[in-house]
């Protein structure tokens, strides 16, 4: 949740970024000031195995390219609309991760809600929507992978090494779409602060999430944020909501809840121990015991 509210509170302050240093300028700005705080935060190193590496590489492109993908696609639809196709990765890691009858209730339960928070009788531009579709695929990818790499590096060396891939990546785009207005200082400090809402905290929080519960939970709670998002802007840009949309924000939040809501199991019965020298026991010892 902390991340969900970091990331939303950052999109909100990312509309003045906009017409300063466009999509791209955006992107770069957070992914190079993340990269350096975290840097220096966890001083990631270089003495990793190869797949510990190709997985935060992994982690990094996926990053990147959702970053870009998304911003280009807030660009050119309504925020509701690009939130709602950006959930469809999310959707499939809790569609397909699922056991249970009531997984799938859950899932579809948010699905339902995201598509009332984006409610809207506008035409949406093509381009727009590829672009959305290309970032849920890239959020669910980066779920899957960050759970890797959450398992195999215990703090945040791997999201540090991550993100910096990420912000090398994304660097030529920004300077080509933004140029000498990157460094303008206003814009940097006010990317500092987007920086840290929506990519130092959030990120730091996912992988903890990560380590606690399974991409299917967590894909699955990531849906709240459009609710989140219609929060924000609500109280901080002043956007109102329907009352469709409203009752998006209630299925949304019940989905979360219930998805997390892990059913009781019965716990296993002991198993009796053995008494010392019997013949399993002994035939299991070492001629040195």
């Amino acid at each position: 949740m902390g991340g969900v509210v970091g990331l939303q509170c950052g999109a909100a302050l990312t509309t003045r970024l906009h017409p300063a240093v466009g999509p791209a300028g955006v992107v770069t700005l957070r992914l190079c000031i993340a990269a350096v705080v975290l840097t220096a935060l966890w001083r990631p190193g270089l003495r990793w195995d190869r797949t510990t590496f190709g997985i935060a590489a992994a982690a990094g492109t996926l990053l990147a390219v959702h970053h870009l993908s998304f911003y280009e696609a807030v660009d050119r639809l309504p925020l509701g609309a690009a939130t709602t196709m950006e959930f469809l990765g999310p959707f499939a890691i809790a569609l397909f991760g699922s056991r249970r009858a009531t997984d799938l209730l859950w899932a579809c339960l948010a699905a339902a809600g995201v598509v009332l928070l984006s409610h809207s009788g506008m035409p949406l531009d093509a381009a727009g929507l590829a672009f959305a579709t290309l970032a849920g695929c890239c959020w669910g990818g980066y779920i899957l992978v960050g759970k890797h790499l959450a398992e195999r590096v215990p703090d945040g060396r791997g999201l540090a090494l991550a993100v910096t891939w990420g912000a090398l990546l994304s660097l030529p785009y920004g300077i080509a779409q933004a140029g000498i207005r990157l460094l303008d200082p206003g814009t940097l400090a006010l990317a500092a602060a987007v920086a840290a809402l929506s990519s130092v905290l959030p990120y730091t929080f996912h992988l903890e999430a990560l380590r606690r519960v399974p991409p299917r939970v967590f894909g699955i709670l990531t849906s709240l944020e459009p609710a989140v998002g219609a929060l924000i802007g609500l109280v901080l840009l002043g956007q109102h909501l329907g009352v469709a949309q409203w009752a998006g924000v209630t299925a949304v939040a019940l989905a979360s809840i219930g998805a997390t809501r892990a059913p009781s199991r019965a716990p296993k019965p002991a198993t009796p121990d053995r008494p010392s020298g019997t013949p399993d026991d002994l035939t299991s010892r070492t001629p040195a015991e």
